[in-house]
């Protein structure tokens, strides 16, 4: 176990250490001047536009946490000040540095209070123009831009929720190192754009590191483990370590700071009284086809059919003919496909793709999961898109963002107080 162990680590440490000069050598793509010798982790950002056209120079001041720091806007717009600890900041605009001529728009907020929410960077856009009014969203509104980012975000959530229950329906299995396969697919992503990358290509290289994952950790370590008759207990322990051991080199290698992936800055589209971003309804809408292509491959497919037949009785349906261990390798790489995909899509959503993300994200997962029922594919479907939704809706009624994850386990213990195996599980799969 611990040769099988070593080697994979050995190998997740070359792909990453051929990847470090990007991670080492890269700066964000909104990078901004600061008047600050000092760079910390967290940072504040935006970008400053007029018509389409940047405006470079203008300065801006946050204030907050006992800290005091500005910057000006850089030629393409962009600005960032570091800040030492996540807090809320007050961010002010001189507007005796704007342009002759430009003015912030009517009813726009300066200075405002901007926030951390699970991520090291936070950001905020000024809006320019005349005849450009912004308005107080309303209660409706907000409910229902609230709505489409939550579904955005429980199909997300679902992609890799579907791969952690196929996981877990045909090895009976909890991998806690999932959550590092979510990680795994941004990262190398944003490595190879950081390089000069083709944007398509990096894309399929991050979804060909999770399937190089999955593969890898079935090969050289479950499949060892299974045929040793480890027991579920030890081998979930395994995945604990698996996980703190990938999490922590890809820190050493890539870095504490969250960084953005190309595009990941997007005017929001109207939609009638929805306002949603580009990247978010790309999010939904890929999420959503993927989910339907795997739906119909589990129930119209012969492999589909016989996944579905060891996640039910992995003895009878090798005494059917059914290759087993083929069946669970193929398992693992499409979860690692659907892992790393999600991946990408929750670095969009957050923003930002940072060594913890998969960490952040997996709690969620797990609930989505055990909500839905354990083992069952449809229910960790069900299960996802409802903490999505429940997580965004909870800030409609007041909670404050940093809680609303806290929300959606509440919902989980309330519902398997009241039924253990969850929404769409049977009893026999508990105990």
């Amino acid at each position: 176990m611990l040769v099988a162990a070593g080697a994979l680590i050995g190998a997740f440490l070359a792909v990453l250490l051929a990847l470090a000069p990007a991670a080492d050598a890269t700066t964000s793509p909104s990078p901004g001047p600061s008047s600050s010798q000092t760079q910390f982790q967290n940072s504040i950002s935006g970008f400053l536009r007029n018509a389409g056209q940047p405006l470079q120079g203008v300065k801006i001041t946050a204030e907050g946490e006992g800290f005091t720091g500005s910057t000006t806007s850089g030629a393409s717009g962009a600005w960032t000040i570091s800040v030492p600890t996540q807090g809320s900041y007050k961010v002010t605009l001189d507007e005796s540095t704007l342009p002759d001529g430009i003015k912030l728009a009517e009813g726009q907020d300066n200075p405002r209070t901007v926030t951390f929410n699970q991520t090291s960077n936070a950001s905020t856009i000024f809006a320019f123009g005349a005849g450009i009014q912004v308005h107080q969203e309303s209660f409706f509104s907000n409910l229902a831009n609230r709505l489409v980012a939550g579904l955005s975000f429980g199909l997300l959530l679902a992609l890799s929720a579907v791969g952690l229950s196929l996981i877990f329906g045909t090895t009976g299995l909890t991998n806690f190192a999932h959550g590092e396969m979510v990680t795994l697919g941004a990262v190398v992503v944003f490595s190879l754009s950081a390089i000069g990358a083709p944007f398509w290509l990096a894309i399929i290289a991050g979804l060909a590191a999770g399937v190089a994952f999955g593969y890898v950790q079935d090969a050289w370590l479950w499949k060892p483990l299974r045929q040793r008759g480890t027991g579920l207990v030890p081998m979930m322990i395994v995945s604990i370590g698996l996980a703190l051991a990938v999490r922590y080199v890809i820190l050493f290698f890539f870095g504490g700071a969250t960084q953005q992936l190309p595009y990941s800055q997007s005017t929001d589209i109207e939609l009638g009284p929805i306002s949603v971003s580009p990247n978010n309804l790309w999010s939904l809408l890929i999420s959503l086809v993927v989910i339907l292509l795997i739906a119909f491959a589990l129930l119209r497919t012969r492999l589909g059919k016989a996944t579905r037949a060891v996640a039910d009785n992995p003895a009878l349906a090798a005494a059917s003919g059914i290759d087993v261990d083929r069946v669970i390798r193929l398992v693992w790489i499409t979860g690692g496909f659907l892992a790393s995909l999600g991946g990408i899509l929750w670095a969009y959503y957050r923003p930002g793709v940072s060594f913890n993300m998969g960490q952040q994200i997996l709690l969620m997962i797990f609930a989505g999961v055990t909500l839905g029922g354990l083992g069952t594919v449809f229910g960790a479907l069900l299960g996802s898109v409802i903490v999505g939704v429940f997580v965004e809706l909870t800030t409609v009624f007041g909670l404050t963002s940093d809680l609303k994850y806290v929300g959606a386990l509440v919902v989980m213990i309330l519902v398997l107080l009241f039924r253990p195996q969850g929404i769409l599980g049977r009893r026999e799969r508990v105990g």
